[in-house]
Order: structure tokens, then sequence, then C-alpha cells
């Protein structure tokens, strides 16, 4: 992820430290282990690990490239690594750094303590481990046990489960759509082993089908692993793997459908734009003949919504390739997804993007809906635009977009994934020229139910 957004929330317990060097000049070895003694320089909790790439430029190692965040200094030669050498100011899209966190609550470390981590690679992955927390892991392990059952979940995921506020909202909508209902069936549309878990307490006399169309079967084998720590019984619990295109009440044991939610959340599509989560609304409407008739389905509606950015950094990353060096790179720009100075007979494309990490950013306007998708009726295209009128001041280098998903009937609990939400992208639509001195724009939005995608201009 990019780090440097998070340098106000950051305290350092330590000075920069070499853990692995890889010589280019041969093949690296496929497998490498070592053990790092760490300084602190602080009081504190070792929450996670970042690291990041230092390159050598030149045969002499007098030339270095630093890719660590901005508010990191260069450190001492004593280190490891080299006296000093310029860390780019730039932001840069491409280089990121790697975040690992540790277990637990973290490591408690005293100032000039001694930490000690031990730091395995292979030819794809680097992962570290504190010998403390090594040591109380296995304890931890016979306590609890998922039977060998890993499900691998994005750190945004994780914080989002982790989010009082989130969990709060939903189980509310969770327990005013249970209140109307007598035994009801209860289908989760998505992945959200969160739900199947939180319906299953909330109603101890639903029965719950669990499509999990990206875990699988893995997702049935976790609720099997958890269920006995979790208070619930996986005999009221079914997991159904199908490619179906139309459901059948044989699928429902002669049983029509009294719930129908979704976070909605997808597995494996996270990094996708906002509204591949209208998956949720294809599942609901191939289920269609076998809702009920007064069925409740969550979330009820979902809002397209949009505001003018400026993106300085951004844009300039996503910025049309011409002569570089003498050669022409113009033949890459649709492979790059390039958007900026693209000629005006060319559709820049929407991209998936942390807005929070993406620089330099700023709001030019209020917050407008294009479109809503009307979730309680099947699958159907849709069409809307809005008027989006600019503030005087600040240069406009293109638009977010983000889909806000209306939980209940009355719309009194809505989960925006907006820009001011770190837990999701949000779809970017870059302009081929930034605008200076406009008073309003128009946004125009088309999403196509044949391939699920939603056309800007």
């Amino acid at each position: 992820m990019h780090c440097d957004a998070m340098g106000e929330e950051i305290r350092l317990l330590s000075e920069p430290f070499k853990i692995f060097e890889f010589d280019f000049w041969k093949r690296p070895a496929s497998h490498g282990e070592t053990q790092v003694h760490i300084k602190a320089t602080d009081d504190g909790t070792v929450h996670a690990v970042i690291s990041w790439w230092v390159l050598q430029l030149d045969d002499g190692g007098e030339i270095f490239y630093s890719t660590a965040p901005k508010w990191i200094n260069s450190p001492l030669s004593q280190n490891g690594l080299p006296s000093s050498y310029p860390c780019t100011r730039d932001w840069c899209d491409h280089w990121k750094q790697c975040v690992w966190f540790s277990k637990g609550k973290g490591l408690p470390v005293y100032k000039d303590g001694d930490v000690c981590m031990d730091a395995t690679h292979t030819d794809t992955s680097i992962s570290y481990e504190f010998k403390a927390q090594s040591q109380r892991s296995e304890v931890d392990h016979l306590e609890f046990s998922t039977q060998g059952i890993h499900i691998d979940l994005s750190p945004e995921r994780i914080a989002i489960y982790g989010d009082s506020h989130w969990r709060l909202a939903i189980l509310k909508a969770l327990n005013s759509a249970l209140q109307k209902k007598e035994s009801p069936l209860c289908v989760i549309a998505d992945d959200s082993i969160f739900l199947t878990i939180a319906i299953a307490h909330l109603s101890k006399t639903s029965r719950i089908i669990s499509l999990f169309p990206g875990l699988r079967e893995k997702g049935s084998q976790y609720l099997q692993a958890i269920a006995d720590e979790n208070g619930y019984s996986m005999d009221l619990i079914e997991v159904i793997n199908t490619r179906k295109q139309q459901w059948t009440m044989d699928d429902t044991h002669q049983k029509k459908v009294d719930l129908l939610i979704g976070e909605p959340f997808y597995f494996g599509a996270e990094g996708m734009l906002p509204w591949h989560n209208l998956q949720f609304w294809s599942k609901r409407t191939m289920l269609d003949s076998i809702l009920s008739e007064d069925v409740c389905i969550m979330p009820c509606k979902g809002i397209l919504k949009a505001c003018a950015m400026s993106l300085p950094d951004l844009w300039r990353s996503r910025r049309s390739l011409e002569n570089i060096e003498g050669f022409d790179h113009t033949m890459v720009n649709s492979t790059l997804g390039a958007c900026g100075g693209l000629s005006s007979s060319k559709e820049s494309p929407c991209l998936p993007f942390f807005i929070w990490q993406c620089g330099e950013i700023e709001k030019l306007s209020d917050t407008y809906t294009i479109m809503e998708f009307d979730l309680l009726k099947p699958l159907s295209s849709c069409h809307g635009k809005a008027e989006v009128k600019l503030r005087e001041t600040g240069v406009c280098h293109g638009f977010a977009l983000w889909i806000d998903w209306v939980m209940d009937s009355s719309g009194s609990i809505v989960m925006s994934t907006g820009p001011d939400e770190r837990y999701w992208k949000q779809g970017v639509k870059l302009l081929a020229e930034p605008l200076v001195n406009v008073c309003s724009t128009v946004i125009d939005a088309s999403f196509d139910p044949s391939t699920g995608e939603l056309s800007v201009s």
C-alpha cells in the first residue's frame, strides 16, 4: 500500500534496517532466512513492519534509489544501508510499500530494548515473525484451531470486520429484518462469513443458505471448523455451490426465500471497480422465482455517487506516453490504462483506486447522485446524469465514483464506500486534460446488465 498518507498516524519505533540483499548479477536463491536484531528507539507496541526497496543503480555503489515513504529519513550506514541516498519525493503509483501486520494486539517494546525478528523469503514473498510472538502463538494454537482452514482476507476487509460502527449498523439492519420473520429461510448471496454467523446467532430458528461464489468449499469448511467456538449448529446452515442461472424450489427444499442479504462482498473482487459488487443484483435476479411475496432484500438499493477531484499525482502517473528517449511508446497506452493527455477521440477508462492513498488529493465539489439501482426489482439497464458544479479554486483532474448501499427500507442505514472511507476502492475517471476555471460539467453514466459494466463520460 502507499504509506505516505499515514505519516501523521504512524509512530516509528526503530531506525530503518536491512533485512535481505539480492545481487541481480547472479540468480537469487529461491529461499532464504535471516534473523535481525533491532534496537527499539521508543516505548510502544509494534503493530506492523513496513518494508521497501533500496535499489543500487550502478556498479560503484554511488547511485541509489529508495522507494521508502517520504517521511522516512536517510538511514545511517551502521544499519547495513548506504550512508545517504535520495528518497524519491514524487508520488509514484508503482512504488508501494509492503506492510506486514504483527499477530494479535502487537508486540510491546521498550526504548533501547532488543527486538528479535525472523525473516523468510521465497521466489515471490517475504514474511516476518517476532520471536516472542512465535512462542506465544504455539500456546494459542492449542486453545483454538480451525483445522488448517485459512482464508486470506485483505487488510481492508479485516479492518471492516473490526470496525464497531460498521458491525453495529449491519447488526441493526439484520435485527430489523428478522423481527418481521418467523423461522425464515435466509440466503446469503455473497461471500460474507460474517453475515452467515450473524444470522445463525440472531435467529436460532432460521434456515441459512450461503452461496459463497468465491470462497466455495473453503467457506463451508471454515464455518464447520469454527461452529462450536461461535455457538451455532451447522445443521441450520447449508452452502450451495452452483452456477445455475435460475433457481427452483427444489434448490431450497420447497421453501421460498424470506430474507436475501449481502454486504455485498465478493472474495477476490475487492480490487475491482465498485459496481462489480452489483453481482448481488444478478444473484437476486437469479433467485427471483423463489422469493416470497414479502421477501426482505438487504441491501435494497445502490446509489451511484460522484464528486469532482483534484488528483495531480495520480493524473501525472496515468498520463499517456509518447516519445521517451527517442522511442515511440504510444502503443502501450491502452495496455497500461493511460488516461491523461489522450486525444479527444479516445475515452479514458475508469480505474479502481484507494483515493486516500493517491498522493495529493482534494475534493472540488459536493457529492452528486448519478443514478440509483433498485435491488428490489430484477436486474435492468440504468442511465443517469448530473451536472456537477465545481468550486472556483482548484484544478479538476477527474471524478471519483462509488456506490452507497441502502441497507433497510426506511433508508436510515446507509453504508458509504466513498473517498472518505478507507476500506473501499473508488472508481476514478481521469480527464484527458485538467479543467481550470470551469464552473460546471456534466457526468453521464449507463449500466449494461448483460456485462455488468458501467460506462461514464
